[in-house]
């Protein structure tokens, strides 16, 4: 019997691309490959790469230079390049890195298999097209053995918004949402096998229109849904939009009890100038509004955002107007970043802010947001919180797993195992995690 060919896959960027990646596994499988930890014993290399930060391109031709010499030693060895950036750049990636024997655009990974025995025959592959069928349908059946207690489960591709500073739109196409049945019945397979809590993933997740045999679903019609699949005990999802939080989300954080009190909702800025040029179409008093509508419909949910510093145009004034705006929601957790620019994006042609102003506005936009991400985790001490434990912690006997809020949490015991929900009362606050004592299994 033949050996399993080993693939290996680097993912860069968000949870849509591990997602992805985890699909594309499953898609090679089919052709005889499983998984390995490391690249030096793969036969096939995959980056599944993100268009969205500085220079993300340079660094995929640095991995590549350090890949080349085991392709000098293993000449049998394939590798490609997935996702974002090979979409954007699929034809000069080709051209620039000989060392590359495949590029797929992330609306086209369902090709691999074919794409695979193509380079098998000794031919380069190269697709980024935005095909009409339908990926998802042509994907294998997920793997049957059981699963980690959580997943990722992608509703809804691509964006229609067009930020001014944001490739997605170019990289990742218009938005789609994937039927209500495909998505019902993938939750419930994963349920059955072990899995307790599945994110839903989207572009613009909030922007969710899946097509049923009674219409159009919202994304709130379809958390309340799965919040009916038994097993399933936890839903989030991630990335929204503002402009897409409608009255019926909002109102499922108030009466879906499996929809976990947590929400991503980035804004950029706090300033209106700003959030024009970058073609954001709310203001900040929009977003607050939004912010005190939550809060009313679940009091205890914790909000996360992100923030975009030195923009092209960005004033003194512009930059203390975030800072207001920060300091008016109060974060539970936060991501910020140094404008760069994407090319073929708007923004990209403006003049940006220098350097050292930028840099400078980060570092104190950082401060503001850590101090209230630690006040956050400091106010759970002498709390009780219910934790989905999953994985072993570094030391003997403790276990890990992530509280209602997306804290992480570990304790000592041997009470509980991967996959159980237990209460627990929070004892102290570390810089990234949360230590607490279990009370029981819920």
């Amino acid at each position: 019997m033949a050996e399993p060919k080993k693939l290996f896959i680097k993912t860069y960027g968000c949870q849509m691309n591990v997602y992805d990646s985890e699909r594309m596994a499953e898609a090679l499988g089919t052709q005889g490959y499983v998984m390995t930890d490391t690249a030096e014993a793969a036969d096939m290399i995959l980056l599944n790469t993100c268009h969205i930060r500085e220079k993300a391109s340079e660094k995929v031709y640095s991995e590549l230079g350090r890949l080349k010499p085991l392709k000098d030693l293993n000449p049998d060895l394939k590798i490609g390049i997935a996702g974002c950036v090979a979409q954007a750049e699929g034809e000069e990636i080709m051209r620039r890195a000989p060392v590359v024997d495949l590029v797929v655009g992330p609306q086209s990974y369902h090709r691999l298999p074919a794409m695979e025995a193509q380079v098998r025959a000794g031919q380069k592959a190269l697709d980024t097209e935005f095909p009409a069928e339908d990926k998802f349908e042509h994907l294998p059946r997920r793997p049957l053995p059981n699963r980690a207690p959580t997943a990722f489960l992608t509703v809804q591709e691509g964006c229609d918004k067009f930020c001014a500073f944001c490739v997605v739109p170019y990289t990742r196409g218009a938005e789609v949402s994937r039927p209500v049945d495909r998505i019902l019945s993938e939750a419930r397979d994963l349920a059955e096998r072990g899995v307790r809590e599945i994110t839903l993933l989207g572009q613009n997740v909030n922007a969710y229109h899946g097509a049923a045999q009674d219409g159009a679903w919202t994304l709130a019609r379809l958390i309340r849904d799965l919040a009916r699949i038994d097993g399933l005990a936890r839903i989030r999802f991630t990335t929204s939009h503002p402009n897409d939080m409608d009255d019926d989300l909002i109102a499922a954080h108030g009466d879906c009890d499996k929809l976990m009190p947590y929400l991503h909702l980035p804004v950029q800025s706090g300033s209106d100038r700003i959030l024009k040029a970058m073609n954001r179409k709310h203001t900040a008093a929009d977003y607050l509004r939004l912010i005190d509508r939550l809060r009313a419909a679940r009091p205890d949910i914790l909000l996360s955002g992100d923030f975009i510093v030195g923009f092209p145009g960005e004033t003194d004034a512009d930059f203390e107007a975030t800072l207001d705006l920060v300091r008016a929601v109060g974060y539970g957790q936060a991501y910020s970043f140094k404008y760069s620019a994407r090319p073929g994006t708007p923004a990209a042609e403006r003049p940006g802010v220098a350097p050292d102003v930028a840099d400078a506005r980060l570092q104190q936009l950082q401060a503001l947001l850590t101090e209230q991400q630690r006040a956050t985790q400091a106010g759970m001490v002498g709390r009780e919180v219910k934790v989905l434990f999953e994985k072993p912690g570094r030391m003997a006997g403790q276990m890990v797993g992530k509280s209602e809020y997306l804290h992480a949490v570990h304790v000592t015991s041997d009470a509980v195992a991967i996959g159980d929900i237990a209460r627990v009362r929070i004892l102290a606050s570390g810089p990234n995690s949360l230590a607490g004592e279990v009370l029981g299994l819920v």
